[in-house]
């Protein structure tokens, strides 16, 4: 298979039919709108809360495990999860609802799946692990792909708004149009984290800030049995 280009692999990134188990999420919608009394009107908020939070906690996680992969590719060894082990616990420690780190290693598994079939016997996705969540796999594929901290940071972030955007088209009558108009407007939010996130190196400078609302929903989403999405 031909080496993909960094563009190329950004596009299928933020696809959201990229088959890695992305229709599984609502990013936090359902729940919100399940057990948090939260409407339509109140999503642009939403997203704006997660961007701050959750969003950054991701990418930084994502641009650190970026550098993390450029190093181990460069030492092209094998050394096993000693080479994301702190990455990972500091992302867990950051996460702190067991479902969404759960729904995280789903997603993860997923990238993971995809990534060893463009990059056959890569040492960087060995290093992961079994179970890497989703912002390990990322960092590693940024690093393969040779796409930059910044637009890692931009592609979680749009990640996220496409996520709630699409699961709030199956969980409420809306118009798509406005979906999309909700990412626009979470743009600039994301264009303010780029530029404290893309220089992070080490695990303990990835962003702690808390969505303790988010992390209860997910909670109580997980011991319910009607629901469309996981997390």
């Amino acid at each position: 298979m031909p080496e993909p280009s960094p563009d190329l692999v950004l596009a299928l990134l933020a696809d959201a039919r990229l088959p890695v188990g992305g229709h599984t999420q609502s990013a936090g919608l359902e729940p919100a709108l399940t057990h948090g009394g939260l409407t339509a009107a109140d999503v642009p908020a939403f997203l704006r809360g997660r961007v701050a939070t959750v969003v950054a906690v991701e990418a930084g996680t994502a641009v650190v495990a970026r550098y993390r992969a450029l190093a181990v590719g460069a030492l092209d060894t094998a050394p096993g999860d000693v080479a994301f082990g702190d990455v990972e616990q500091a992302w867990a420690a950051r996460t702190a609802s067991g479902p969404l780190r759960e729904a995280s290693r789903t997603l993860g598994r997923g990238y993971l799946r995809l990534a060893q079939r463009l990059w056959p016997g890569s040492t960087v996705l060995d290093a992961l692990g079994r179970r890497p969540p989703r912002p390990l796999v990322l960092g590693a594929v940024a690093a393969l792909a040779g796409l930059d901290a910044a637009r890692l940071v931009r592609l979680c972030g749009h990640e996220d708004a496409a996520t709630l955007g699409a699961a709030a088209l199956k969980l409420d009558p809306l118009d798509p149009a406005e979906t999309v108009a909700w990412t626009l407007a979470a743009h600039p939010l994301v264009e303010e984290l780029v530029p404290r996130l893309a220089v992070l190196t080490e695990p303990g400078d990835i962003p702690a800030g808390s969505a303790p609302l988010v992390e209860e929903h997910s909670l109580r989403h997980a011991r319910t049995t009607h629901r469309l999405f996981q997390a």
